[in-house]
């Protein structure tokens, strides 16, 4: 029946931090030592989020180094994180889109992206 209620997407999106490396080809601007990108992505959970935008990171040419994952919209705000309406938008578009947004790209240049 197609006037029944759209079916709930089992798709959720997560907020996940990826730092990357340099790799030939990356974009990333002269000196920096890497970068860490702020993406939003699609996933049945998030370790499937996790997977496809690494995946798609890597067919961008960039080197993929480390995932930290902040969890959904919901697991967010429950934390106390406060998310502005553009970030909502994102996080809608990728939903929408099913696919991976990166948000904001901080390049890293010398020591400052070291471990503590």
């Amino acid at each position: 029946m197609s006037d029944s209620p759209k079916k709930k997407s089992r798709q959720s999106v997560y907020t996940l931090l990826v730092q990357i490396g340099r790799k030939a080809g990356d974009g990333l601007p002269e000196g920096s030592t890497g970068a860490a990108l702020m993406c939003f992505a699609s996933g049945i959970d998030e370790a499937e989020a996790v997977r496809e935008t690494v995946a798609i990171l890597k067919q961008a040419d960039t080197a993929p180094l480390d995932v930290t994952g902040y969890g959904t919209l919901d697991e967010r705000e429950a934390a106390g994180h406060e998310i502005d309406e553009e970030e909502r938008a994102l996080m809608q578009r990728a939903l929408d889109e099913n696919s991976v947004i990166i948000a904001q790209m901080t390049p890293f240049f010398g020591e400052e992206n070291a471990k503590d």
